[in-house]
């Protein structure tokens, strides 16, 4: 495997159907590929060095941002491999889009958190569809009373 070229590797990166988001320790977007800008409708020259605000919905905010600063100091993330997290998130037209995605700590030279990376999936479609399949056994349910 070590004979894979790296501008392969970041090819690979930028045509992604996942969105690649990079943030540096300040929360402010230094990478964005082909498929963040399909989930979230900006073009990677719309949010360079903007802040990730621009996705998150104003009353998830804070939360988000207490446990960024959190992870960066602590150099570590209280989300590991297996955590795949889910939430909404905004779009450029202002809609929201429910989505899920991973996320990687990583560090500079000497050790210390420098950036967050993540993988995102915009997973709306699907959240429709369980919605509407929870909808239905509801009301096949015999002795339903609507809520």
């Amino acid at each position: 495997m070590g004979d894979l070229n790296p501008e392969v590797i970041l090819a690979m990166a930028a045509a992604a159907p996942d969105g690649l988001v990079i943030v540096d320790r300040e929360g402010l977007i230094r990478y964005w590929n082909r498929g963040a800008e399909r989930i979230f409708g900006y073009s990677a020259a719309e949010v360079a060095g903007r802040n990730l605000d621009v996705i998150i919905p104003e009353k998830h905010r804070q939360r988000h941002l207490d446990g960024f600063t959190t992870a960066m100091a602590a150099g570590t993330s209280k989300y590991g491999d297996d955590d795949l997290l889910a939430v909404p998130a905004l779009t450029a037209d202002g809609s929201t889009v429910s989505i899920e995605f991973s996320v990687v700590l990583l560090s500079d030279s000497e050790g210390n958190a420098s950036h967050v990376g993540a993988v995102i999936r915009d997973v709306t479609a699907r959240r429709a569809q369980e919605k509407e399949i929870r909808r239905r056994l509801l009301e096949a349910t015999p002795n339903h009373t609507a809520p």
